[in-house]
């Protein structure tokens, strides 16, 4: 089976923070999971890096907006080697081969006679880059972005008839395998229901030129959302599709995009309209994670309770990061995480958990085993419960089901143990003692096989240590 897996694409407005991490490696997991299983995957990230929010950032910066966008996307680039990531692809909106995808789709949806131009008077977030309906404004700011003033602005843009596919959005959410978790399926549904309005997907390119030109009109650029959600199927060469991939992972592979919560009305509504109209495949499903908080509170740099992910890997190393982000987050709700319960974690699980059972085992079993120990099918078989806990999403509850087989082999060696009979007279107590800690390498086996999709580096290590019968260097060291 082939599988597409996509995150969506950063604003390049920004350093990357925990949220980009947390979606990332989430992704990631899956990914490494399915190929480790057997399945071709493409797994796509990238930037998005048209809109006013960067022509403004880029201003700031003293910047054009080509050069901030290389900038920001060389850093976004770079995530790849800091978080450990198995991305096949890394997609820019400003790649000529996703400008022609996106003039591709304005073309589709204009000959469907889903495109028109009005001129429209709004309330405008420049935080979402978009128009904000009353219905969508609370206490007179929207409520993603409370601190940025909604500017009142009146143009002649082009629109999207949204309200034309209430029927078919309708139809397409009915299947609850198209948005995980089901409450935010029927989040979505509610949207629908309460009435769909054409949305704007072009601006005046005399207020913004950064973005791209709408196909026979150049005094209108698209806008940013109609240019960026494109970039789904233009990473996969839609549409000339010279290498095939769109045709194998698109149309014949289950794809899958992964989003943060604040996303359903773009990914799961917008972007099906607009496939609808252009004639191409729905996504199958989009998976929503919450946000994470920190102390209680939204992270700000004002209260100073931002936890920047490069500085957790610095101190704990990136395996480190995954595996708070996987096991200590809940997959699809909102959580909390602090610099202090990050230190618990690190310290009480990888420390003195699996770091201890490691160097136990294989200090035990260099010393006292003649050769290495051949892991056999069993042992390196996924456990259904790990496969259906990750499939599902339940990333937490797939790490809890590894930490619970370290837990087994850490009562195993207390029960038996194997150090102190080792060293005894009797050749069948010493032979009983082997046996014990080849059956605790087998164990270490099958951790790693378990680990290997959410902690690569680590699964590798003890991976390693396992074929060559050998200690190897602490994993994850004490600190003060």
């Amino acid at each position: 089976m082939s599988r597409y897996i996509t995150t969506t694409l950063p604003y390049v407005n920004a350093d990357p923070h925990i949220g980009h991490a947390l979606e990332f490696v989430q992704a990631d997991f899956l990914a490494r999971l399915s190929r480790e299983r057997g399945e071709e995957v493409f797994f796509n990230t990238g930037t998005d890096e048209h809109g006013q929010k960067i022509a403004e950032a880029a201003e700031q910066a003293g910047e054009t907006p080509q050069v901030y966008a290389d900038r920001y996307a060389a850093r976004f680039r770079e995530l790849k080697e800091a978080f450990d990531l198995s991305n096949d692809a890394f997609i820019r909106t400003t790649d000529p081969a996703h400008l022609a995808a996106a003039e591709e789709m304005w073309r589709r949806c204009d000959a469907a006679g889903d495109i028109y131009k009005k001129t429209y008077t709004g309330r405008y977030c420049t935080g979402c880059e978009a128009f904000k309906t009353e219905k969508e404004i609370v206490k007179s700011h929207c409520p993603l972005h409370p601190k940025t003033e909604l500017k009142e602005v009146s143009e002649e843009n082009y629109f999207f008839r949204f309200s034309k596919y209430e029927k078919a959005l309708l139809a397409y959410l009915s299947n609850k395998n198209v948005i995980i978790p089901d409450w935010r399926r029927k989040e979505a549904v509610a949207f629908v229901k309460a009435g769909l309005e054409d949305f704007s997907i072009s601006r005046e390119a005399t207020r913004l030129s950064w973005g791209i030109p709408v196909p026979g009109d150049d005094s209108q650029v698209m806008y940013v959302w109609f240019d960026a959600l494109t970039n789904y199927v233009s990473t996969l060469g839609w549409p000339d599709d010279e290498k095939g991939l769109f045709k194998k992972f698109w149309e014949g592979g289950q794809t899958l995009q992964m989003a943060g919560k604040d996303q359903i009305r773009f990914q799961s509504l917008m972007w099906q309209a607009m496939l609808i109209s252009a004639g191409v495949k729905k996504t199958d499903t989009i998976f929503y994670h919450g946000f994470i908080n920190s102390g209680g509170q939204k992270m700000s740099k004002s209260i100073g309770n931002v936890i920047n992910p490069f500085d957790i890997i610095e101190r704990y190393g990136v395996d480190a990061l995954r595996y708070v982000l996987l096991r200590h987050v809940t997959p699809a709700d909102d959580s909390d995480l602090t610099l202090e319960t990050i230190g618990t974690h690190y310290t009480a699980n990888l420390t003195n958990g699996l770091g201890n059972l490691l160097a136990r085992v294989m200090t035990l079993a260099e010393a006292h085993l003649p050769h290495p120990v051949e892991l056999s099918e069993e042992d390196e078989r996924l456990e259904d419960a790990f496969i259906e806990a990750a499939e599902n999403f339940r990333f937490n509850d797939a790490m809890d089901l590894v930490f619970k087989q370290i837990a087994k082999a850490d009562a195993y060696m207390t029960k038996k143990k194997p150090y102190m009979h080792i060293g005894r007279g009797d050749a069948v107590e010493r032979e009983a003692a082997r046996t014990d800690i080849e059956h605790l390498v087998r164990a270490l086996g099958t951790i790693a096989v378990h680990l290997a999709p959410a902690l690569p580096r680590t699964a590798a290590a003890i991976a390693s240590a396992v074929r060559h019968n050998k200690r190897p260097e602490n994993l994850f060291p004490r600190l003060g």
